[in-house]
């Protein structure tokens, strides 16, 4: 498991996002449970694989978005 200090924002220096992905059902094939983004302190519920891998690929999307306005 991973935990960060108060003041530390990524736990690499070269990481785009963290995020802590709670599984906690296995149903029809694909997994059920909550993503939790570690910079944000965001945490989104996912009913499926390919709805998880769309809520990290816009939180990826997003974190790039503002590090090009930097």
């Amino acid at each position: 498991m991973l935990y960060m200090g108060k003041d530390e924002k990524r736990p690499h220096k070269n990481s785009i996002a963290t995020f802590v992905i709670h599984v906690k059902h296995c149903q029809n094939s694909t997994w059920q449970g909550t993503v939790t983004w570690a910079e944000e302190n965001k945490q989104e519920n996912f009913r499926s694989v390919l709805e998880l891998l769309k809520l990290l690929d816009g939180a990826v999307e997003k974190t790039q978005g503002l590090n090009h306005l930097e």
